[in-house]
This record gives structure tokens, sequence and C-alpha cells, in this order.
């Protein structure tokens, strides 16, 4: 029988000065938001402070819920992931001497504009970044799978 895992990750929207923070991570082959795994009895809005604070040095000011997305990948593992707006973008600006715990996870870190030619996954949410249509007022659901 094939083990069939669901797995739920956070992922934070930081935003300043019209530019959005993207990572890859090392065991990643393309750029994404920054967040990660909740781990055993940990609730959404705790993993993403957890998760940020680890890879980034900063800990969030938590906005709105802003996209659920759903995805498999090629284990066929299936992801739900929650997207959060974080409101303190410009502490994000100079991490480079804050405790990172977890920095070793990131193999890039960078700042992007709409106009980039850096795509992001998943892709519905790098085109409504390059739309200028992530705020609507409503939680979008993505669905990769």
């Amino acid at each position: 029988m094939d083990n069939k895992n669901i797995i739920i990750k956070v992922r934070g929207i930081i935003i300043y000065d019209n530019k959005l923070l993207i990572v890859k991570h090392k065991q990643s082959s393309f750029m994404a938001l920054p967040g990660g795994h909740l781990e055993y009895r940990e609730d959404v809005l705790t993993c993403l402070k957890r998760e940020l604070v680890e890879e980034l040095g900063v800990e969030p000011e938590i906005g709105k819920l802003l996209y659920i997305s759903t995805f498999m990948d090629s284990k066929k593992d299936e992801y739900v992931e929650f997207f959060f707006e974080v409101k303190n973008g410009g502490s994000y600006l100079n991490i480079d001497g804050l405790e990172r715990t977890h920095a070793h996870e990131l193999a890039e870190i960078i700042w992007i504009s709409p106009s980039d030619n850096i795509e992001m996954l998943p892709k519905q949410f790098d085109k409504d970044f390059k739309n200028n249509k992530i705020f609507t007022g409503e939680v979008k659901f993505i669905n990769e799978l």
C-alpha cells in the first residue's frame, strides 16, 4: 500500500516598497515565499512566526490570510499551504546581522519587483504578484493537484 501524506505549510507574503521577498530553499529548485512545515500540535500562526524567525531573524506582524494553495509533489505527497500577509515588511530589509538559526536552509533570499523576470511557485501567486492582484479583499484558492 502506498503511503499518502498530507503536509501543511505556511508562508509569509512580505512586501516593502512594492517589492516581494522570496527565497530558495537548498533542497528546492524553485523560488517561493518564505515559510515552512507545521509541526505536530502547532497552529498556523505560531508556525509562521517560528519559521520566519528561524530563517530570517525577524518576528512577523501577521495580517490577513490571503491564499490557500494545494498541490502534489513528485512523491505524491499532498500539500496544503496557507499564505498570510506580513505587515512589517521593512523589518526584513537588513537581516544579515540577525540571529537566524535556520539560515543554512536557504540558498537565496531576494527582493523582486512585479516587472522582474523571476518565476516563483505557485504559478497563480506569481501571476497575481506580477499583475498587482494579491490584495483583493478575499481569500484566493489555488489548486494545482
